[in-house]
C-alpha cells in the first residue's frame, strides 16, 4: 500500500542505519557463531516518507530476525539486518541498493512506497541481487520480467479491483477522485476507471494540487458524486480534505474512501478523531489470524506499544521467507533467486508461495488476503471488515 509521501511534512530525527530500533532483540539473539548472513532492509524512516508505515515494517523485519537467531540462525550463522532509510526517495533507494550490494548482503528486503520500490527493484535486477519486496503494490515493479525480484504484497490491480467491487456493492456509481500527480496514483485511477466503466460507474478526477479543500467540495457538489476517493499523500493534503468535506453540510451523505490505506495507522486517528472514521481502505489481513499470526501479533504489539498494522506482518513474513530460502539453499545470491518458485512457507497470514502471474513482471504471492475495512464511528480505535476479496 504505499501512499506517496507528502513533501510538506516536517522531518523527524534521523533514522538508524543498522538493525537497531524499534523492537528490542531477544537477549539470546545472535547466539549463532561465525560470520553473519546479511540482509539489506529498505525502509522509509524519515519524511517525506510515511514514517509510521516504515516503523511498523521495520518492527516486523526485526522481530523475525531475532526469532531466526534465537533458533540458531542460518546454518549456525547469525542473521543480520542492515537497514537503510529510503525517505520515500527513489534515487536514495537505488543508491542504497548499490551500497548494500557492496557490503555483501545476500538479498534486499522491504520498502513501502511503490515508486521507491520500483527504483530499488530495477537496481537489484541490474546488479543480480535478490529483492523480496514487502509492501509495494505497483503492478509494473520492473519494466521487464525478472528472476531476481519477488513480492509479498498483492498487485495494485488485484487489490483495487476488490475495492471497486466494494464501491459497486455499496451502491456507488458516481465516484470522484481527489488525486495528486504520481505514477502510483495514476495507476490506481486507471484501474478504478477501467473496472468501473463497463459496470455502469463513472470516475471524475479532481486535481488536489490545483483545488483548495473548499473548492474541491464545490466540485463534488457540482459532480453529484456519492463517493470521494483520496488518492493523495498523508497527512497533507488528505487530512485537510477530510476535515473540509466532513464540515460541508451539502456533502453529509458522501462516502469518503482511501484505498491506499491512509486510515490504517494511529496518526490518522490522532489527527482526525471522529472525522477519520467510516473511511474504507484496503488492508492485507485475513479475517482471523491463525496461531502463528496471533503469536506474532502479540509480540509486535508489545514491541510497538500499539496494535500492529498489516505492514508489520508483511515485514515479519519477508524475513520468514528469506530465512527459509537461505537455510535450504545457502547464502548465495543466484541460488536465492532461483529458489523463488519453490518457496512454500507458512506466513502469519497464510501459506506463501510464489508464481508467475499474468501482467506481473516479478515472482508474486497470489494472493495475500485482502479486506476493505474502516474505523468504527462508534469506536474509532476498532476496525470493521466491510468486504473481503
Amino acid at each position: 500500500m504505499n501512499t506517496p509521501p507528502s513533501p510538506s511534512s516536517p522531518s523527524p530525527s534521523p533514522s538508524p542505519s543498522s538493525s537497531s530500533s524499534p523492537l528490542p532483540m531477544s537477549p539470546e539473539a545472535g547466539r549463532a557463531d561465525g560470520p553473519s548472513v546479511r540482509i539489506g532492509a529498505l525502509v522509509p524512516l524519515t519524511r517525506p516518507g510515511w514514517v509510521e508505515a516504515g516503523r511498523h515494517l521495520l518492527a516486523g523485519l526485526q522481530l523475525a530476525v531475532g526469532e531466526v537467531n534465537d533458533a540458531g540462525g542460518i546454518l549456525g550463522r547469525p542473521l543480520e539486518l542492515v537497514v537503510r532509510d529510503t525517505a520515500a526517495d527513489p534515487q536514495k533507494a537505488a543508491a542504497a541498493v548499490d551500497e548494500l550490494a557492496r557490503l555483501g548482503v545476500v538479498a534486499v528486503a522491504g520498502e513501502y512506497h511503490s515508486v521507491v520500490a520500483r527504483a530499488a527493484a530495477a537496481r537489484a535486477d541490474a546488479l543480480g541481487l535478490p529483492f523480496l519486496c514487502s509492501s509495494a503494490v505497483l503492478d509494473a515493479l520492473t519494466e521487464e520480467p525478472t528472476q531476481w525480484v519477488a513480492r509479498l504484497a498483492p498487485a495494485q490491480s488485484h487489490g483495487w479491483q476488490i475495492y471497486a467491487d466494494f464501491l459497486l456493492g455499496a451502491g456507488h456509481t458516481r465516484i470522484a477522485i481527489a488525486a495528486e500527480p504520481s505514477v502510483y496514483w495514476a495507476s490506481g485511477a486507471r484501474i478504478l476507471r477501467d473496472y468501473l466503466a463497463p459496470r455502469g460507474g463513472t470516475v471524475t478526477e479532481l486535481d488536489a494540487r490545483a483545488l483548495a479543500p473548499a473548492a474541491l467540495c464545490d466540485a463534488l457538489v457540482d459532480q453529484r458524486a456519492t463517493a470521494l476517493l483520496l488518492l493523495v499523500g498523508h497527512p497533507d493534503p488528505a487530512v485537510p480534505i477530510v476535515k473540509s468535506v466532513r464540515r460541508d453540510q451539502r456533502l453529509a451523505e458522501i462516502m469518503i474512501g482511501a484505498p491506499a490505506g491512509q486510515p490504517e495507522f494511529a496518526e490518522w486517528a490522532a489527527l482526525l478523531g471522529d472525522d477519520g472514521a467510516a473511511i474504507p481502505f484496503l488492508r492485507y489481513l485475513p479475517e482471523r489470524l491463525g496461531p502463528l499470526g496471533v503469536r506474532v501479533g502479540t509480540a509486535l504489539r508489545e514491541g510497538l506499544g500499539e496494535a500492529p498494522s498489516f505492514v508489520a506482518f508483511e515485514g515479519y513474513d519477508t524475513v520468514t521467507v528469506l530465512a527459509d530460502v537461505l537455510r535450504s539453499h545457502g547464502a548465495d545470491r543466484a541460488r536465492t533467486a532461483e529458489a523463488w518458485p519453490g518457496v512454500a512457507v507458512e506466513g502469519t497470514r497464510g501459506p506463501i508461495r510464489f508464481s508467475r502471474t499474468p501482467g506481473i513482471s516479478v515472482w508474486q504471492w497470489a494472493w495475500t488476503p485482502v479486506q476493505v475495512v474502516d474505523r468504527d464511528p462508534a469506536e474509532p480505535g476498532r476496525f470493521r471488515v466491510l468486504h473481503t476479496g
